[in-house]
């Protein structure tokens, strides 16, 4: 297959993923009132663990051992920044998580720079300030910083973290194995969180459903395509893309008649949409400006 259609067929993925992403507000709204954030968390990302091994102990007995604890320290990053962002969520508006959140598109260049000295062309940071200006117009309409607003912002930075480690170690061919062991870290992680007396079972019918959804359609194959889309994307130009969940979140409330179209919701979209097709016009990652393999050391 041809770089251009596969770097693009990484990029429609994301942007699927990030449309289940934008579905899933809606859906668990009322789930989260009736059962703990840990809890939640922790019988959603254990289904998504156990049906990923059942489905990939293959891949995953392939996989080196370094390539194993990587996918261990992803998921266990990953899994912090679900549960830093859903404690402050509980703490903040919905819409002042979405924009706190989506400043990983911030950080995830930041990083890269500090971590992979990779050199960011102009317009990729262009793209970093539209995308951001755009969240803003979604999701701000005045703000204080509390302490929901910081647990927020330290989890946007672990999803930068782990957007530039997914980028910098998935390989191709390996996406279903790196995956699944993202998954059992992330489990662990939320299981750890709902000591001492461990997860509660969701109450209701309608809980559960919730909670099948986001473990087999927004975790264990949101992050199946993430880690695939991220073996053939740049970690910036994956962030970027990734901020049109809040433009897919907005457009699901309109929809379902939770909200009204405005002109911020078409202004802030927009601007995300534009960032976007900047970060489509970049050559593929085979050109990008990087320092040689050898003269980077980021190593488990």
């Amino acid at each position: 297959m041809k770089p251009r259609t596969t770097t693009t067929l990484a990029t429609l993925g994301l942007l699927a993923l990030t449309a289940v992403w934008g579905s899933t507000f809606v859906l668990i709204k009322n789930v989260l009132g009736r059962m703990p954030v840990a809890d939640f968390l922790a019988v959603r990302f254990v289904i998504a663990a156990v049906v990923m091994l059942a489905l990939f102990a293959r891949p995953v007995w392939r996989m080196s051992r370094q390539q194993v604890l990587r996918g261990l320290l992803l998921g266990a990053t990953y899994g912090a920044g679900q549960l830093l962002q859903t404690w402050g969520l509980a703490r903040i508006a919905p819409s002042v998580s979405g924009f706190v959140t989506g400043m990983y598109v911030v950080f995830t260049p930041l990083l890269a720079l500090l971590l992979l000295r990779q050199r960011m062309s102009g317009v990729v940071w262009l793209a970093v300030l539209l995308s951001t200006a755009g969240l803003a117009l979604l999701s701000l309409n005045g703000v204080s910083v509390d302490l929901g607003v910081w647990l927020t912002l330290a989890s946007a930075a672990l999803y930068a973290l782990h957007i530039v480690g997914l980028g910098q170690w998935s390989r191709q061919g390996e996406a279903f194995g790196m995956s699944a062991v993202q998954m059992v870290a992330i489990a662990l992680v939320c299981l750890l969180a709902t000591l001492p007396h461990g997860p509660l079972l969701p109450p209701d019918h309608q809980a559960w459903f919730a909670v099948l959804y986001m473990a087999l359609v927004a975790g264990a194959g949101a992050m199946l395509v993430q880690t695939w889309a991220q073996s053939h994307l740049p970690a910036t130009r994956a962030a970027i893309v990734m901020t049109t969940e809040p433009v897919f979140a907005a457009a699901f409330a309109v929809a379902l008649g939770s909200d009204v179209l405005s002109w911020r919701m078409v202004l802030g979209g927009g601007l995300i949409l534009a960032a976007m097709y900047l970060v489509e016009l970049l050559p593929p990652r085979g050109v990008a400006v990087t320092l040689p393999p050898e003269a980077v050391h980021h190593e488990v």
